[in-house]
C-alpha cells in the first residue's frame, strides 16, 4: 500500500437522519385543532349578553318649514319683507266692519232753508263792531333807477386798414395811418393789389376795387406803396383794405 492509499478521506458520506416526515406534521396539526374545539364546546358557557342600557344619546328631529331655526338660513330674511313681519301680519287681517242697522223709527224730516237768513247772525256782529278805516300802504310805488351807461359809438372814429392774401402774416416795419375823409356819404372800401419783393419793398400797388371816391383811392394807392416788410425768400402777392372813416362835409 502506498501512502496515498493510507490516509482516511476528508469527506465520508453518511445515510440521513430519521426525522418528522410530512404526514406526521399534518396529522399532529390536525389533532392539536381538534383538542381546542373540542375544550371549546365543553368548557364554553352559552350566556346570552344582557344589552346595556342607553342614556344621553342624541336624539335628532326632522324640523318643518315654521321653525325659526329653519328661517334663519333664508338669504332675504332681513331684506324684503315676509308674512310674519309685524306689518303684514297687520294687513292680511281684514278689518272687521259690521253694518249699520237699517232701521228707522220714523221718515225723515229734513229742515227748511231759508235764504234770507243766510249771514243775518254774522252782519248783527259786525254792526256792533266798528272799526276806523285806514288805509294802508303796504306796497309803494316802485321808485325807477336806471343805471349810468356809457353810449358809446359803435362805428370806428377813424380810418383802418387790414391786409389780406399772403402777405397777412408777414411783419411789416412801419404803419400808416389813413386819413378821415371828408364826405356826406358812406364810403365803401378801397381794395389795393400789393406786390412785395423779398426786400420787403412794395413793387406794385394796383387798385382792384374803387371807393367812388378817386382822390380816396389815390391816397390808398400812395400809403400803399409807403409799406415796408420784413425780408423774405420769395415774392409775395397779396391785398390791402382801407376802411374809410368820413366826416360831413362843409357846406360853401
Amino acid at each position: 500500500m502506498n501512502a496515498g492509499s493510507a490516509e482516511t478521506p476528508a469527506f465520508v458520506s453518511q445515510p440521513p437522519a430519521a426525522g418528522w416526515s410530512w404526514n406526521k406534521i399534518v396529522l399532529l396539526i390536525l389533532l392539536a385543532f381538534a383538542a381546542h374545539v373540542a375544550f371549546v364546546f365543553l368548557l364554553g358557557t352559552r350566556k346570552t349578553a344582557a344589552p346595556r342600557g342607553v342614556t344621553n344619546v342624541p336624539v335628532f328631529h326632522f324640523a318643518d318649514g315654521a321653525s325659526d331655526l329653519v328661517r334663519l338660513t333664508d338669504p332675504t330674511l332681513f331684506a324684503l319683507p315676509h308674512a310674519k313681519d309685524f306689518p303684514p301680519a297687520i294687513w292680511s287681517q281684514p278689518p272687521a266692519d259690521s253694518e249699520p242697522p237699517f232701521r228707522w223709527t220714523e221718515p225723515p224730516s229734513f229742515l227748511t232753508l231759508n235764504p234770507a237768513n243766510l249771514g243775518a247772525r254774522f252782519n248783527a256782529f259786525m254792526q256792533t263792531n266798528r272799526f276806523a278805516i285806514s288805509q294802508l300802504n303796504f306796497k309803494p310805488a316802485p321808485q325807477v333807477i336806471l343805471p349810468p351807461v356809457a353810449i358809446e359809438s359803435l362805428l370806428p372814429q377813424s380810418s383802418t386798414w387790414q391786409l389780406a392774401g399772403e402777405i397777412v402774416g408777414r411783419r411789416t416795419l412801419n404803419t400808416i395811418s389813413p386819413p378821415t375823409l371828408a364826405w356826406n356819404d358812406v364810403l365803401p372800401p378801397s381794395r389795393v393789389q400789393l406786390l412785395v419783393d423779398q426786400n420787403g419793398k412794395v413793387v406794385s400797388a394796383v387798385l382792384l376795387e374803387s371807393s367812388g371816391d378817386d382822390a380816396a383811392d389815390q391816397q390808398a394807392l400812395a400809403l400803399a406803396r409807403t409799406l415796408q416788410f420784413v425780408p423774405a425768400d420769395q415774392l409775395m402777392l397779396g391785398e390791402i383794405i382801407f376802411n374809410w372813416h368820413t366826416v360831413p362835409a362843409s357846406t360853401p
